[in-house]
């Protein structure tokens, strides 16, 4: 706990912060590209202890929120079928389809598996010959080199019998996205710490200058984030669209060359049709050409599945940063963490989890009276 203690402490916080106020001549718009940013903003009160004027826009940096509802009702169709075993990160068990979730799957008897490594689903496909091993590979750029692995390492044993269902998306196209659509109000962002571990910073310099806004490479701690708001706010003050390295005790801007070198082999760049924002060019990986034997949507014949969201849930414009969570007329409502309508309220990383877990849907009055003490600026 010792290196986290150090980037959690509230005196040095609240100096950060009264720098803000005093930098800040005028109000901005910054959004935070990453949900664990999110989470970690709204649990320790960050946007209320900047100046008024300062908003913080919640990105669609939450890989389980942005896979798209078809692709959860792929998932819901694999898992059913007999003789397969269905592999997943525990978080995306509970996201709802158009019918049921993978818990619901599970529980009519399913075989759908938590397991905490895609390595553990090769694994599982070695020990279980006579199964089809299917792992659900959701995620940005962080994820991705560990499901690239997987099919890697199955190619190698000759395994006939393990497929990945693939959602990875990119952070890059999805930033170009949200500056190019109609009535964005973005002016600045803060990059998500672990996608740039991975892949370095180098493809984001061409994104500010053509935009003209900051990027600042940001970890998660409440002094990463509110430095990563501070150099934000200096570039946007001074006229300046830079990209920054907030993050260097993890990140470099060449990032892992031997996980990029991985990721080339096994991915190649394609579409991708994000929850609520729509399909972004070149904004995703799908498996390549020589390992396309891997792609369980192809094994499993699924391209007649097609859905459409609940019109009483708004995690689009959510994700879209047009709304916070608690304008959405469901939220808290016929929407809940026990009872969702979206993935943005299953997630850990998801916008309105956050606002409903921390209290964002309660007034000031509401908050005083359950003694939760999550109004004002904690710095946790």
């Amino acid at each position: 706990m010792k290196y986290l203690t150090e980037f959690r402490n509230g005196e040095i916080a609240q100096r950060m912060a009264r720098e803000i106020h005093q930098i800040a001549t005028r109000p901005w718009k910054i959004m935070e590209v990453c949900g664990g940013q999110t989470h970690s903003i709204i649990k320790n009160g960050i946007d209320q202890m900047l100046p008024a004027g300062i908003e913080m826009i919640h990105g669609p940096g939450c890989p389980v929120c942005v896979t798209p509802l078809e692709l959860i009702d792929k998932a819901l169709a694999i898992a059913a079928q007999p003789g397969v075993i269905f592999c997943s990160f525990g978080d995306m068990l509970r996201v709802p389809g158009t019918d049921a979730d993978l818990f619901q799957v599970k529980s009519a008897g399913g075989d759908v598996r938590i397991v905490y490594s895609p390595l553990d689903a090769v694994e599982i496909a070695q020990k279980n010959p006579g199964k089809e091993v299917v792992f659900f590979g959701v995620g940005f750029e962080t994820t991705a080199p560990a499901n690239a692995m997987s099919v890697n390492i199955a190619k190698r044993r000759g395994l006939k019998n393990f497929s990945l269902l693939v959602s990875h998306v990119l952070v890059p196209p999805a930033i170009a996205a949200i500056l190019e659509s109609p009535g964005n109000t973005v002016q600045g962002f803060l990059l998500a710490g672990h996608v740039c571990s991975v892949m370095g910073y180098w493809e984001y310099p061409p994104l500010a200058q053509k935009y003209k806004v900051p990027l600042v490479v940001t970890g998660f701690e409440p002094l990463d984030l509110l430095d990563g708001i501070r150099r934000t706010i200096i570039q946007l003050e001074a006229g300046r669209h830079e990209v920054e390295n907030a993050y260097a005790r993890v990140v470099n801007f060449e990032g892992n060359r031997p996980a990029q070198k991985l990721l080339g082999e096994v991915f190649e760049v394609t579409d991708r049709a994000w929850r609520g924002i729509g399909v972004i060019p070149k904004s995703g990986w799908r498996l390549n050409e020589a390992y396309r034997a891997f792609d369980a949507e192809e094994r499993f014949h699924l391209g007649h599945i097609h859905t459409e969201e609940s019109p009483l849930c708004h995690s689009g414009e959510v994700l879209r940063g047009t709304i916070k969570p608690a304008a959405c007329p469901a939220f808290g409502k016929q929407c809940t963490p026990r009872h969702p309508l979206g993935a943005t309220m299953v997630s850990s990383e998801g916008a309105c989890a956050a606002y409903f877990n921390y209290g964002r849907f309660l007034s000031a009055d509401e908050l005083a009276s359950a003694g939760s003490g999550l109004t004002g600026g904690s710095n946790g």
